[in-house]
């Protein structure tokens, strides 16, 4: 039987290598084009492209205007029993800044092996490579052995809201057996990351009011300096012991059961290699082992994205600002709610005597996690090991965030995320990048899936 399974998917897999120049130069073509999301730029012509590409493979493909960006939705119906659904986003982050990239952003050139572009590795690699695997398999067979649904976003990068909503008020277009979630990395050791969840988040700015302009910096001696009122806030925020202070935050937080210990100590975490890669000499309190990936999957977080006040160019200007802001987000776990964290942050603030500080918050999204055990989860894990024989790595809750709990778990379906990243393909930073051969392996790994689902 297996040599029987073997026969059907290496004919996939040739013609996949014998066509992958074209698959390159589709994915070429999608990262030449920038699609923006918080910049509002190229974001209809992406989403024309990706609909085109999904019509091109004979799906039912269209585009769901909302509020905000479009949904690209195609559907190849097969009247199969069972329905894989694709969750990917077209849009990338802003590539600023520009001086640290070595070579332009939407060039998409080939270097040494590796694709460089914004959006390469997050999300446009994965999302094409699954595009190419249908492709491939109908080019092989003339028809799919399941149905596929494409669920595209082109906001992801800024809140999924509209998806949300879409998810919320027509669930039906969601439903499906599976989702393969939007993507993930190969190790170095040839083995795929395989995500069963991810971590929530809450997204806050503080903004702290002083004067109602700029004044000399000379003032500082009897007009209060909102830079520094906010330094305090956030001082009582969180201490050196990463813990975050806010009382009942951790209120909801579960450790790992059983089988979630046994898969964090299974799972290798290139310790060493990460900390030379990023330039230091170890991660936060020291940390090692299973204690480590256990803060890294099940922990929440309070990180400051980005401070500004007063003056930050060339030279000196003796300024005392008028307003500071700090970014912040909260990564959540399961049964975190960011409502109810928003209003603990408010609570936090004014019994610390803050209540002059404003927050400014985004919807926020609710952690999410699929169980290792699912049987069609297992499918998956069972198709990495085909591809190459490597045991995949399973990642019970990316520490990353997005909209899975509104598109799969509230709807009663599994999901796992797997992608074509690598362990430094630099996402949401300069030089983002994914290897030819992930990209590749990628096209195989989906179409492997496609064939066992059925």
């Amino acid at each position: 039987m297996l040599k029987e399974w073997g026969t059907v998917v290496e004919r996939v897999y040739r013609f996949i290598e014998e066509n992958k120049e074209m698959y390159i130069e589709w994915l070429q073509n999608l990262c030449r084009q920038p699609s923006v999301s918080i910049e509002n730029r190229g974001i209809e012509e992406a989403a024309h492209l990706v609909k085109m590409y999904l019509q091109d493979i004979g799906a039912k493909a269209n585009l769901i205007e909302t509020k905000g960006h479009p949904i690209v939705y195609g559907k190849i119906h097969e009247e199969k029993e069972r329905t894989l659904s694709f969750y990917n986003h077209y849009d990338v982050q802003p590539e600023h800044p520009m001086e640290m990239w070595d070579c332009d952003p939407f060039a998409a050139e080939i270097k040494e092996g590796k694709l460089v572009a914004r959006g390469a590795a997050d999300n446009k690699g994965a999302l094409m490579a699954r595009i190419c695997a249908v492709h491939a398999y109908q080019k092989v067979y003339g028809q799919l052995p399941i149905n596929i649904k494409f669920i595209i976003e082109g906001e992801e990068e800024s809140g999924s809201k509209q998806i949300k909503e879409l998810a919320r008020t027509q669930p039906e277009l969601f439903k499906a057996d599976l989702c393969i979630w939007e993507n993930g990395i190969k190790n170095e050791d040839g083995s795929f990351e395989l995500k069963l969840g991810n971590k929530g988040i809450l997204y806050v700015q503080l903004v702290a009011k002083g004067a109602n302009v700029d004044l000399h910096s000379s003032n500082g001696a009897i007009i209060e300096n909102p830079a520094w009122r906010l330094i305090w806030a956030l001082n009582t925020l969180k201490n050196a012991n990463e813990e975050i202070l806010i009382d009942g935050f951790y209120d909801q937080v579960q450790k790992p059961n059983e089988v979630e210990k046994q898969i964090l100590e299974k799972m290798e975490f290139e310790e060493e290699e990460t900390l030379n890669r990023l330039g230091l000499k170890n991660f936060v309190l020291n940390l090692k082992g299973t204690e480590l990936k256990e803060k890294l999957m099940f922990q929440p977080t309070c990180t400051i994205c980005g401070i500004h006040s007063g003056y930050t160019g060339e030279g000196s200007k003796t300024v005392l600002p008028s307003e500071a802001r700090v970014k912040i987000d909260f990564r959540l776990v399961p049964n975190q709610v960011p409502k109810e964290i928003l209003q603990l942050l408010r609570e936090h603030l004014d019994r610390h005597g803050f209540s002059d500080i404003e927050i400014i918050a985004r919807e926020g999204s609710y952690a999410a996690k699929t169980d290792p055990g699912h049987p069609l989860v297992m499918k998956v894990i069972e198709a990495t090991k085909k591809l190459h024989g490597i045991e995949p790595r399973i990642i019970i809750m990316n520490p990353g965030s997005g909209p899975m709990y509104n598109l799969c778990q509230q709807l009663g379906i599994p999901a796992v995320g797997f992608g074509v990243g690598n362990p430094d393909s630099r996402k949401h930073a300069p030089n983002e990048n994914i290897f030819i051969r992930d990209y590749v392996e990628g096209i195989k790994m989906a179409a492997t899936v496609i064939h066992d689902l059925a």
